[in-house]
Parts: structure tokens; C-alpha cells; sequence
């Protein structure tokens, strides 16, 4: 009997002190500071408005309005860091070439018409520039603009070329990177541990497994950025009568899983902000912000700038 007393007592204290922490996590942790705040996200520049992860994709998107930029980078042969999504240029250009085979010089432009991978039958039709920027450039342009770097490949040498440039253009305020993948995380963080980091896949697994056993509220996060996608859209980017019923089910599973209100308003009262992508209509739009994510990344950054300005959506 007194064992039985002793459980429940000590379960009940540890879900009441769960349940308190959850809500109030800064009588534990120490907020983080917030160096910028995103709401307005442009996925490859605004992919959706024109050639993905060009300049002039990147000055649309700056001359709207956008808090941050979100772009990929890989390696030259000549160890340049490039901006572009695929290390592959058959998509982007229709040569099967890598970047990592050819020096800057070499890198064909891009095609004058490219898919929009978020938006079902959707391209883009672009303008005069087509060239593969260097990462430089950007920061160059767009000295105050927030960027979010995806470090697309496992390669030593660009972890630390892009953490040389973030230094030399002071934007260690104005920078997070990362990558699905845990182990190219651990590496940012050790190459440049005050360039604020993503969770990678594998974390963003154990951050779900510490909140639904209770845990999270006494756990520290060395992430300061949560950036995870909207499962429910495999049902928009694929044809219906195409998604098998197990299909169906994972994504409903994942969605109810990781679309958790009370998450991100435990994560947004320690400093960490929750970016939600790809969004790209604006149902997705109203239901991300209603379930208190900081931002959304979209591919066209016009739609999302007109819903946030006529939903008083402050900046």
C-alpha cells in the first residue's frame, strides 16, 4: 500500500511539474536570445516568383519585404561556394554534370523554365538571370537580410568556407545553418558554434520523444531554430487518386504528431523560433500561424506578404 502511495504520489508530482515547465519554461531555462525575428520566409529566394536560388530571386524577394532568405550551398572544384539546391545540374540546367566536378567558371546557366518542387505542375519562367550565384554575392547584396544556409553535402571543406564568409561579412547575428542530417549539424556547431543551428532530422525525432513522455521541459536545447514541414502537404503535391491508403495514414500520423500547438509555444517561449515549410496557398498560411509557428517559408513570397498584411499579421 505505501509503495502504491509512493508511485502515484511522485508520478503525479512529475506530470504536474511537466505540465508547469511546459508552460513556463524560463523558471528553467534561460530564454535565448532572439538576434531576429522571421515571420515572412522566401524557400530558394521565392522558387515560385522566379529561377530558384538566382539573384534576382533574391532581390525580389528583399524589395517585398521578406525577414529571411532561405538558400542552399555547395562546393566548386575551385572550392567556391556556390548557391544552388541540387549538387547535380540536370534539373537546373540539363547537363549531368556535379558542381563539385566543375570550377565556377564552368557552371552552366540555369534552364530559362524549372518546377517548382512544392507546388503540383507548377514552373517558373525566368528572366534574364539564370547565372548560379556565389554565396558571397549574397552577402554582399543583402548585408542586414536574415539567411538560412542548408549545407547540402558532408564536405569538411564548405562547412568551413561558409562559416569564413559568415565571419568575414559579420553575420553571425544574421545567419542560421544546418541540414536534415545530424552528423553535418554537429559539424556546423563545432566548425562555428555562434552561428545559431537547425535541428536535424534525427533531433527533431527526439524532440518529439521528449515531449510526449514529459521530458522536454527539463531538457536543454543547444538549437535555436525548429524547421520542419507541414506533413498534410503530401496530399496537395501528389495526385489523390495516386496516394495508397498506407500513404494516407503516415502522412495523417506525422501531421497529428508533429503539428502541435503546445510544442511550439514551449519552444517559442525559450527563443527558439519554428519555421514551417513548404507553404505555398493560403489555407496552409492561416493554419501554421494559427498553431503559433514564428514563420513560414514559401515559394511565393508575394502570396504570403498579401495574406500577412490583409490578416494583421505584424512583422
Amino acid at each position: 500500500m505505501c509503495a502504491a502511495i509512493y508511485i502515484v504520489s511522485t508520478v503525479t508530482g512529475y506530470v504536474l511539474t511537466s505540465a508547469l515547465l511546459l508552460k513556463c519554461p524560463t523558471l528553467l531555462h534561460r530564454r535565448k536570445r532572439e538576434r531576429f525575428l522571421s515571420k515572412h520566409i522566401s524557400h530558394r529566394g521565392g522558387a515560385g516568383e522566379n529561377l530558384e536560388n538566382t539573384m534576382a530571386a533574391f532581390k525580389h524577394a528583399v524589395d517585398l519585404g521578406t525577414d529571411m532568405l532561405e538558400l542552399d550551398c555547395h562546393l566548386t572544384k575551385d572550392e567556391q561556394v556556390v548557391v544552388s539546391h541540387d549538387g547535380n545540374l540536370k534539373r537546373l540546367c540539363g547537363i549531368n554534370a556535379n558542381i563539385s566536378d566543375l570550377t565556377y567558371a564552368e557552371l552552366p546557366p540555369y534552364l530559362c523554365k524549372l518546377g517548382v518542387t512544392f507546388q503540383r505542375e507548377c514552373f517558373c519562367e525566368g528572366g534574364e538571370d539564370k547565372r548560379i550565384p556565389l554565396l558571397r554575392d549574397v552577402f554582399d547584396a543583402f548585408p542586414n537580410t536574415p539567411i538560412n544556409i542548408d549545407i547540402k553535402v558532408n564536405n569538411d571543406t564548405l562547412i568551413k568556407k561558409v562559416s569564413e564568409l559568415v565571419v568575414k561579412y559579420d553575420r553571425e547575428d544574421l545567419t542560421v545553418w544546418g541540414n536534415s542530417r545530424n552528423h553535418i549539424v554537429k559539424k556546423c556547431y563545432k566548425e562555428n558554434p555562434h552561428i545559431p543551428v537547425l535541428f536535424s532530422f534525427p533531433r527533431v525525432l527526439h524532440l518529439l520523444g521528449l515531449f510526449y513522455t514529459g521530458l522536454l521541459p527539463f531538457m536543454p536545447l543547444k538549437e535555436q531554430f525548429l524547421e520542419i514541414p507541414m506533413p498534410s502537404l503530401l496530399t496537395k503535391l501528389k495526385d489523390p487518386s495516386r496516394l495508397t491508403r498506407s500513404q494516407r495514414l503516415i502522412a495523417w500520423l506525422a501531421d497529428t504528431l508533429l503539428m502541435r500547438k503546445a510544442l511550439f509555444q514551449h519552444l517559442t517561449a525559450r527563443g527558439i523560433q519554428v519555421y514551417i515549410w513548404v507553404l505555398n496557398d493560403e489555407e496552409d498560411f492561416q493554419r501554421a500561424f494559427d498553431l503559433g509557428a514564428t514563420g513560414v517559408m514559401t515559394d511565393f513570397p508575394t502570396r504570403l506578404k498579401e495574406f500577412m498584411d490583409r490578416n494583421g499579421i505584424s512583422k
